[in-house]
């Protein structure tokens, strides 16, 4: 570059840049010329760095375990000596982690010590009682009855109008005085109990489900009233109310979803039971323990447990005596060990009372519920349940059922599930943990029974998915045998095939499987019929079988599902069999030559699901790519879902959405690499860029991309390629360049023109690195004053303050143009830095100045702290000419003077903390930067220093600090000077 003639600051008297500086002090103007000290960068960095000590290590070593002398003392008595002591030393070599490999648990030896009974003391008879509570446990793979119920609920409904009869009661017996004796209040319940079954009653007719349900609602918070209120005789009458309700089969089709209302109450009134009779036995002494005896129970307790008993048996009728008692089955652990045990059997033979089978089935699946939670060891119990349902099977299929049903106008094929909940519920408790041959024999058991269809469902339901699995064919075998009309086929099939997704079957047999099952799926005429099937057999041929299988079975959903648009109506399956076929098809290179894969997607046609789906592969594609990839099958299969879900983007997407779909788009963007052949990686990012247009993260990533070929192109691509390289890093340039404008973000695109220049720099195309940096001193004077961030408003000048000080660092070493002058783009910078309007209570101006002040001093060393290969910076330009080190100079004393006038008008008081810390962080600037052997630049500092403590606004620790730091480098080689600047820098007391 020419050095002849001064360089001109074209602009700086026109924007305010002259020659001016202020004497902050007295306030008349005075001349403080910058000198900036030369720097040693390496003795700098040298002295810097920790001193090395040799270590004598002998026998020490980190890991060595420790050492510890214990010192024992003891007080030892003789005779004719008053006492004497005597001393033992001994070494252990303790581990810290020694503990944790030998299994012991600091907890449990803490346990342990502070409770003596822990010890070892502790019976045979406990022991024994704990292993088979433990034992008897039900444990988290045992599918409680609230996951059952809601189910239920769920798919049990009416549109019919239902009936139910209201106890409206006398007064009879109230008005009187209170009877005296025992036996006087006790006649008076039992009377009260009579008017109850006696009574008038009021039915309420024509009631919608829901009006159904809500009364059922009302009637059990009746309930907690009542007993909240002391009215235990009307809290009984409540229930036993309900439970009659529950021999009433009118609306049968309602029959399962009233037994969850209706049991929802009985388990309310067993729960108050038991509480109330646990809180009589807690006295101020000791509480009833939880794991107590009948002998733990005090006398009143049990003759109220006994009261609760004597008034259920006098209720006359079968279904609510039998429901009442069995709510409060647990109670009998008040009265005797082996009540319960002796209860259940009771209970058991009371359901053969009961006429009509499905409310039979529904109270042997109450029982079973309540045994299983009271008493799951007791398994003699749930079997007799369960072989006593099979004694009455019959019954459903006799005549008074028949006759039943054609009075409702109900058919079979509706009838049937309502057994399922009932029946599934009593073969999950009896098969639970229940060894292999008790298993056989059920199933031997329902085997020869005729019309099993319903049975066999059950089973397939309830029992463990290993053992339906290694009996496959004997279950299919069972299932061709089953009558059609009935209960269907497909669903015996759909039962066996989510067993199979569970537990595999043997591998001679799983060809077989498949094919019979699918010669009856693939005949159903009812589309929901057949995706229901369909949608569970995916996974069981994805599990255990090839692409070819999965193609065969999607081109037959296809096939199935496309007459009259009826995967409309199956949504949810279609998905289901989507996200089946992704997560055992890892390789999607594999996956997408199924020939029917993309087809099949075409079949959603609403747009939210289609985005779904593509999200859901997108995720796989993310989560099990583990190699970048340049497959053009799964490029362009992966771009049309991209190209799906960006389309999907218009004015009302969330911002949330959007950011999931760009996350997705770039985990497929950023797994995409041609290797070395960087002209179709950039092919790639074009087009890209042309289908992604709409989400700006995207774009930014593509950037981002591109930035990274480029380096990448120039590390690999050397010698005889030099021009062609060249000529590609200047079109990784140009898209960048030509990209950044088209997004939002202020600060992104600041950014990404300072990164692109950057890279632009890094591969010598100087011109466009110069073009990269105006546009981002062009784009400052758009900053606004806020940004939102995560939709909150925030100031945005600490945010550009942090953006312009990483701009100075990459100015250092951006050489100057020779057409523009020196430091052309400094001067551009602060051409737009002080005509920016900035917050009146703001000294980010001041602090970008002064980072202005380091660069300008970088600039002036002989050579600079870094460099980028291949480029010449203004050191090696200029190699110290005095010209362009006199401008520099100018420029700092035109920065310094505005520092300097800027902290005269903080002179007021509400501003002096301000001027205070701006007046201290100037001097630690010229202490770092400027020459101090300079008169002026030392007086200057001086002042500063009296500045910042002039209104005891400073920080004395920290000025003490300073002035302690000042000493220290006046004792290293050419500090001299700061010995006697120390000591005009008084430390200012306050009083």
């Amino acid at each position: 570059m020419a050095s002849g003639a001064g360089p001109s600051f074209p602009g700086c008297e026109k924007r305010g840049w002259t020659r001016k500086t202020g004497d902050h002090v007295t306030g008349k103007m005075a001349v403080f010329p910058w000198h900036s000290r030369n720097r040693n960068y390496k003795a700098e960095l040298a002295s810097c760095r920790l001193e090395t000590v040799p270590l004598e290590c002998g026998d020490y070593h980190p890991l060595k375990p420790i050492t510890v002398t214990e010192s024992k003392t003891k007080k030892v008595s003789r005779k004719g000596s008053t006492s004497s002591t005597s001393s033992s030393s001994s070494s252990s070599v303790i581990d810290p982690l020694s503990s944790v490999l030998d299994g012991t648990d600091p907890l449990s030896m803490f346990a342990a010590t502070s409770d003596p009974a822990a010890t070892g003391t502790v019976t045979d008879s406990s022991r024994k009682k704990r292993d088979k509570d433990e034992n008897s446990f039900v444990g988290p793979d045992f599918e409680p009855w609230a996951n059952k119920r809601v189910e239920i609920l769920a798919r049990y409904t009416t549109t019919e109008k239902l009936s139910i009869n209201l106890f409206m009661g006398s007064e009879k017996g109230r008005g009187g005085a209170a009877a005296s004796a025992m036996s006087e209040k006790v006649r008076t319940r039992l009377e009260e109990l009579d008017d109850f079954e006696e009574g008038s009653q009021k039915e309420l007719l024509n009631l919608t489900q829901q009006d159904y349900v809500n009364r059922i609602e009302e009637l059990n918070q009746s309930l907690k009233d009542a007993w909240a209120s002391d009215q235990k005789v009307k809290a009984l009458k409540i229930v036993i109310q309900c439970s009659k309700l529950l021999s009433d089969t009118s609306v049968i089709q309602f029959y399962p979803s009233k037994f969850v209302l209706i049991t929802d109450i009985l388990d309310t009134f067993g729960k108050l039971v038991y509480e109330r009779i646990s809180s009589m036995c807690v006295d101020s002494r000791s509480a009833l323990p939880d794991h107590f005896s009948p002998e733990n129970v005090n006398d009143t307790a049990k003759e109220t447990c006994l009261n609760w008993f004597f008034k259920i048996a006098s209720i006359r009728e079968l279904i609510p005596r039998f429901y009442v008692e069995a709510s409060i089955l647990k109670c009998n652990k008040f009265l005797s060990k082996t009540g319960i045990s002796e209860c259940l059997p009771r209970l058991t033979c009371m359901i053969r009372g009961i006429g009509d089978p499905l409310v039979s089935v529904y109270a042997r699946a109450y029982l079973c519920r309540v045994g299983i939670e009271v008493a799951p060891h007791l398994k003699e119990s749930l079997n007799k349940n369960f072989f006593d349902f099979l004694l009455t099977f019959k019954q459903i299929h006799g005549d008074t059922v028949q006759n039943q049903l054609v009075a409702q106008g109900v058919e079979l094929l509706s009838y049937l599930p309502l057994y399922s909940p009932a029946m599934g519920w009593i073969f999950q408790c009896v098969s639970y943990h229940a060894p292999e041959a008790l298993l056989t024999e059920m199933m031997e058991r329902c085997k020869k029974l005729g019309n099993n269809a319903l049975l066999l469902n059950s089973v397939m339901s309830a029992f463990r998915a290993e053992f339906v699995a290694t009996r496959s064919m004997d279950f299919i075998g069972m299932i061709k045998e089953c009558d059609e009309s009935g209960f269907p086929k497909h669903l015996l099939f759909r039962s066996l095939g989510l067993n199979l997704a569970l537990a595999d079957p043997p591998e001679n047999d799983r060809l077989q499987i498949l094919n019979e099952a699918w010669k009856v799926i693939t005949k159903l005429k009812s589309p929901q019929d057949y995706i229901n099937c369909a949608e569970v057999w995916v996974e069981y041929t994805c599990r255990h079988f090839t692409k070819r299988e999965v193609n065969t079975v999607l081109a037959d959903v296809i096939k199935h599902m496309t007459p009259d648009r009826a995967f409309e109506d199956s949504y949810p399956q279609l998905q289901s069999i989507i996200q089946k076929v992704i997560a055992h098809f890892h390789d999607f290179s594999v996956l997408f030559s199924v020939e029917k894969f993309l087809p099949f997607l075409d079949m959603f046609q609403k747009e939210s699901v289609r985005v779904e789906v593509c999200k859901c592969i997108m995720e796989a594609f993310i989560k099990h790519q583990q190699e970048p990839t340049k497959d053009p099958v799964i490029l362009n299969a992966l771009l049309h879902i991209c190209k799906t879900m960006h389309d999907s983007v218009n004015a009302l997407t969330l911002e949330d959405e959007k950011r999931t779909l760009a996350h997705l788009i770039n985990g497929f963007i950023k797994m995409v690499s041609f290797g070395r052949d960087f002209e179709q990686q950039l092919s790639f990012y074009v087009e890209s860029r042309s289908m992604f247009c709409n989400l700006e993260p995207v774009l930014v990533q593509l950037i981002h991309s591109v930035n990274r070929l480029a380096m990448e192109t120039r590390k690999v691509m050397k010698g005889n390629h030099s021009r062609k390289t060249a000529a590609f890093v200047r079109a990784c340039v140009a898209y960048c360049f030509i990209t950044i404008p088209s997004l939002v973000g202020i600060f992104t695109r600041l950014n990404l023109y300072l990164h692109s220049g950057q890279v632009a720099l890094a591969n010598q195309c100087l011109s466009q690195a110069d073009a990269f940096f105006k546009a981002a001193i062009g784009l400052v004077p758009e900053v606004p004053k806020t940004i939102s961030i995560d939709g909150k408003l925030r100031p945005s000048e600490p945010f550009l303050l942090e953006f312009l000080c990483n701009f100075f660092s990459t100015l250092l070493i951006v050489p100057d143009h020779p057409e523009h002058g020196v430091l052309f783009l400094v001067r551009e910078l602060l051409n737009v830095i002080q005509d920016y309007t900035w917050e009146d209570s703001s000294d980010d101006k001041i602090r970008i100045y002064t980072s202005v002040l380091h660069l300008l001093s970088a600039m002036s060393q002989d050579t600079y702290l870094y460099h980028i290969d291949k480029v010449d910076s203004n050191d090696s330009l200029y190699g110290g000419d005095s010209k362009f080190l006199a401008e520099n100079s100018k420029l700092c004393e035109a920065v310094m003077a505005q520092i300097l006038e800027h902290l005269k008008t903080l002179a007021k008081d509400e501003a002096l903390k301000r001027q205070s810390l701006l007046g201290l962080s100037f001097f630690n600037s010229i202490l770092a930067h400027g020459d101090l052997r300079n008169n002026k630049l030392n007086q200057l500092s001086v002042n500063l220093w009296h500045l910042a403590q002039r209104h005891g606004c400073a920080d004395t620790r920290t000025m003490v600090k300073t002035l302690d730091y000042i000493k220290k480098r006046s004792k290293q080689p050419d500090m001299n000077h700061l010995s006697e600047l120390a000591l005009r820098l008084p430390l200012q007391t306050r009083t």
